[in-house]
């Protein structure tokens, strides 16, 4: 018996460990070398993971478990063939001359990849509650794609209802009827999850973090996008957003004000004469912050388009481990949810983060008179290990009036 052992490889500089989230090959199945086997969540992404020889499948590690780097994953028993049809491994035999061979069996051509999906369209089918037996795989050997998967999802929700479920009424529940559920159920979070929060619990406890608040009178910015946006999609085929203006902004005061923009290494303290902002972006299994790499150098065009691909990426899970690393500052924006106000927690090992919240119409006194203005108010948490509370606030008054004049901040003044 000749046995491959399947180890954990090398990921990233930072990934020290990985759960096994599926097995997309059974135990004791055949598998071809370079086959994809299994599949990791590590902290930041899903990778597959190939088989390095092909032969019988013997799993070590179970699914959910959580492996170290160089951890043992699977055995392939190198001394056995394939076999035609369904039935399992066989011993390896001799090779026989062209007049023993027998012909080949039309069942030989199906393909291992046949039902499996990829781990994009793995996640949108989950999402969705569709099966693989639900979706015809286009890609090599039947392989499930993303694209798969995104049509699937589209014609189950525009198949029609059936006819006694859609006319059949709700039922009518009494006080009578009612019944209390006292039950709980128990799921392992998962590896992004787990990281979020211990990063989170790391942030309070590792850095002297305090905020301080804000409101932004967005009159001159609204007048301007609305003024503009017409040319803008015309010219660039997307839409001028809140978030390129902002980030703009806060490069600008960075530039300025670089011990904002700096990074504790040790006792050694980081400075910059770049600005990378991370953009929190929301998904389905949490909450992720790519950076927007030289924002400083981008047009305003240039970081919308890098917005919408890393936003896609991130939602689809296909960011890649080098787009996740990095940033000096970081923008978030709970107005999108609805927030007011909220005190945002600094992205380790960075210094400080803007937190962006809902544009509501209020009463505010402009030259003694009393008018109704579009207003957010932003909070900037940072850590005062590094950023003294005068500095705090310069910067966010600062980016306050960037945006109330956009003017100065397209001319540089």
């Amino acid at each position: 018996m000749s046995v491959v052992e399947m180890r954990v490889p090398t990921i990233g500089e930072s990934i020290n460990e990985v759960t096994l989230s599926q097995w997309l090959k059974k135990d004791g199945d055949y598998v071809e070398r370079d086959e994809p086997i299994c599949e990791f969540e590590s902290d930041k992404a899903t990778l597959e993971f190939p088989a390095e020889a092909a032969g019988k499948l013997i799993h070590v590690a179970k699914e959910g478990d959580d492996l170290e780097i160089g951890a043992l994953v699977a055995q392939i028993d190198t001394s056995m063939a394939k076999t035609a049809g369904n039935g399992a491994p066989q011993p390896a035999t001799p090779a026989k001359t062209e007049a023993e061979k027998p012909a080949p069996e039309q069942s030989e051509s199906a393909s291992y990849a046949t039902g499996h999906p990829s781990p994009a369209a793995a996640k949108i089918m989950k999402e969705r509650d569709i099966i693989p037996s639900e979706v015809q795989g286009s890609g090599k050997g039947g392989r499930i794609t993303k694209e798969d998967a995104m049509k699937a999802a589209e014609a189950k929700q525009t198949a029609p209802q059936p006819e006694s479920q859609a006319e059949k009424p709700a039922p009518v529940m009494r006080s009578t009827d009612a019944t209390f559920s006292r039950a709980t159920n128990r799921k392992k979070m998962s590896r992004m999850r787990r990281t979020i929060a211990r990063r989170l619990v790391s942030a309070k406890n590792e850095t002297a973090m305090l905020t301080t608040f804000n409101e932004v009178d967005l009159t001159e910015i609204m007048a301007l996008r609305e003024k503009y946006q017409e040319k803008f999609v015309s010219k660039y085929g997307i839409k001028l957003g809140f978030m390129s203006l902002f980030a703009k902004a806060c490069a600008k005061v960075l530039l300025e004000m670089p011990e904002v923009n700096a990074q504790i290494d040790g006792e050694d303290l980081v400075y910059h004469d770049y600005v990378d902002i991370s953009i929190a972006i929301s998904t389905p299994n949490g909450l992720v912050v790519p950076p927007i790499r030289n924002v400083e150098s981008l047009s305003f065009a240039d970081i919308e388009y890098t917005l919408k691909e890393l936003a896609d990426k991130a939602r689809k899970g296909t960011l890649s481990l080098e787009e996740m690393q990095g940033g000096t500052f970081t923008i978030t924006n709970g107005g999108v949810f609805g927030s007011l106000l909220s005190t945002p927690i600094i992205n380790e090992p960075q210094s400080a983060i803007l937190g962006m919240h809902a544009i509501k119409e209020r009463p505010v006194v402009v030259n003694g008179e009393i008018k109704i203005r579009p207003m957010m108010y932003l909070a900037l948490s940072y850590d005062h290990r590094v950023i003294d509370g005068s500095s705090s606030v310069t910067f966010l008054v600062k980016v306050k009036n960037l945006l109330e004049d956009p003017v100065a901040m397209l001319m540089d003044l």
